[in-house]
């Protein structure tokens, strides 16, 4: 399986929960130069909102940078 984990190069969001008893983890990665990690379900969830409320999708409805 190929490394969905985002990178300057190839910036976006992953998310993973490998079983329903762990904790998600998640990574986000800007093409304006933001990153940021988490664990645990409800910062995962923060982490996702955040993200697309400010970065990746976000920049290309306000024109973006």
């Amino acid at each position: 399986m190929a490394d969905l984990t985002p990178t300057p190069n190839t910036p976006g969001l992953h998310v993973s929960k490998p079983s329903p008893s762990a904790p998600a983890q998640g990574s986000a990665v800007c093409h304006c130069g933001a990153s940021a990690t988490a664990t645990g379900d409800a910062q995962v969830v923060a982490l996702v909102q955040g993200y697309t409320a400010n970065h990746g999708p976000a920049h290309h409805k306000a024109g973006g940078q």
